[in-house]
């Protein structure tokens, strides 16, 4: 009988040893948008993270869309995404437990100092996109479902313009080569500026417009449902969420700064400086 019982005891460790069961401790499995990785934001937060807690986050930087279809699927523990609608959708259709805000900073329309189109003199960014098309001057756009993508579709709805034609181009890729591309073609972009920031050495375009509140720019971070994907590792997921929320992560958002300026404006406190 001692003898049965030692082997079940020692079935069941081993057992244990091979199907750990997530942790805090475990990896955290992170999507998140582009901008977040191109700004060189999360090199500066991911080391205090892990400083503090011991996770160590494995990062996917995708557009907002395909972050918040992988939350879905269950393929992530979090996701970090800027799109407040979709962030909505995401939340009620029970993918996601609660929309926590962390961060925000804000859309610029950025193009060539020659400015084609008069971008100069719009009154508001809508009034800008419609003299990119009456121009049909090049717009290139990220095409691919993020929420820089979301937002500029948004903006043209405003406009009252389907955009299409030659001088519209859908380029289907992040930000950082997105803004490559449309310097090679003295095109218009829409980029956030923490990417603008980032990269502003490197391209000639310049802002053109911003200031427009709807070129607002909120960021959110949601942890995946355990009750729809038990598997996923929702103790880091909510411990990340503390840490970015808590005066220390807000604190390094607010100090993360590219050529001296303020590249994201933490919103989760209200920080003394």
């Amino acid at each position: 009988m001692i003898h049965r019982a030692l082997s079940v005891f020692l079935l069941s460790a081993l057992i244990g040893l091979c199907v750990p069961a997530a942790s805090a401790a475990a990896p955290l499995r992170l999507a998140t948008t582009t901008s977040t990785q191109n700004s060189g934001l999360l090199d500066h937060l991911l080391p205090a993270f892990h400083q503090a807690t011991g996770i160590e986050v494995h990062v996917i930087a995708v557009g907002t869309g395909r972050a918040l279809r992988l939350g879905a699927a269950g393929d992530v523990d979090v996701v970090l995404v800027h799109a407040p609608d979709a962030e909505a959708r995401f939340v009620a259709s029970g993918d996601g437990t609660r929309r926590y805000p962390v961060m925000k900073n804000a859309f610029l329309l950025l193009g060539p100092p020659r400015d084609p189109a008069g971008l100069r003199q719009a009154t508001d960014a809508a009034d800008a996109l419609r003299r990119i098309a009456a121009a049909r001057a090049p717009f290139v756009s990220r095409g691919d479902d993020s929420g820089t993508h979301k937002k500029e579709k948004s903006l043209w709805q405003a406009a009252g313009i389907q955009p299409g034609g030659p001088w519209y181009v859908e380029a289907g890729q992040g930000m950082g080569k997105v803004l490559q591309m449309a310097d090679e073609l003295g095109a218009y972009t829409l980029t956030d500026r923490g990417t603008w920031l980032a990269y502003r050495d490197r391209i000639g375009l310049v802002p053109l417009v911003s200031g427009d509140p709807r070129l607002d720019n909120p960021y959110a971070i949601i942890p995946v449902n355990p009750r729809r994907h038990p598997h996923v590792n929702y103790p880091a997921a909510m411990a990340f969420v503390k840490w970015l929320r808590s005066p220390e992560g807000q604190g390094r958002i607010a100090d993360y700064r590219l050529h001296g300026e303020q590249a994201f404006t933490p919103t989760a406190v209200r920080l003394a400086r």
